[in-house]
């Protein structure tokens, strides 16, 4: 059963690996657009809405996108007065209670309150305010369902690799009480 729970986690790290690695490279075209919009700005006295909006749809995805990814890398903030004096079985214990009491059930929840509000913006194909703005609002908004879908399920690898730890440290203390 435990090769089962380890194959959809190793599942779940690649697919959180991938596309993290794919989403990084919109920090190049945010960077580009940027330098974009600050030349054609201060050196060409000219702007584009549009293109001012692109930088921060680029963004936005960068941060939706790569939420996973972070949880995956172990890049959120962690205030681990105690937790880094733990052994590496006590922060299992720590990191499977806290993703099945707060992280999965929080993903649950930010999914079903923004479930409404996105499928408002794609009914009304929403635009921006701006008229020479994108069309896309709409498309933008997608990501407040995406991100909390691949948050959850790299919630989940790491609550089942979490669990195998202590799984495993059971057992080989079973085994150890078994000998002596």
């Amino acid at each position: 059963m435990s090769d089962i729970f380890d194959s959809v986690a190793t599942w779940i790290d690649r697919f959180t690996r991938y596309s993290g690695r794919i989403v990084a490279w919109l920090t190049l075209a945010v960077m580009g657009l940027t330098c974009a919009v600050v030349v054609m700005r201060y050196y060409l006295q000219t702007g584009s809405i549009a293109l001012q909006e692109s930088v921060n749809y680029l963004h936005a995805s960068v941060f939706m996108l790569a939420i996973a990814y972070t949880l995956q890398r172990g890049g959120h903030v962690r205030v681990d007065i105690f937790y880094r004096k733990l052994s590496r079985v006590g922060q299992a214990w720590i990191d499977t209670l806290g993703g099945l009491l707060f992280l999965l059930p929080l993903c649950v929840v930010m999914f079903w309150l923004n479930w409404d509000y996105v499928i408002n913006s794609w009914t009304v194909k929403e635009t921006s305010s701006e008229s020479s703005g994108l069309s896309w609002v709409y498309l933008l908004k997608t990501l407040m369902l995406i991100m909390p879908v691949t948050l959850l399920l790299q919630g989940v690898a790491e609550t089942i690799k979490n669990i195998l730890i202590i799984a495993n440290q059971a057992a080989n203390n079973s085994s150890t009480d078994a000998q002596g």
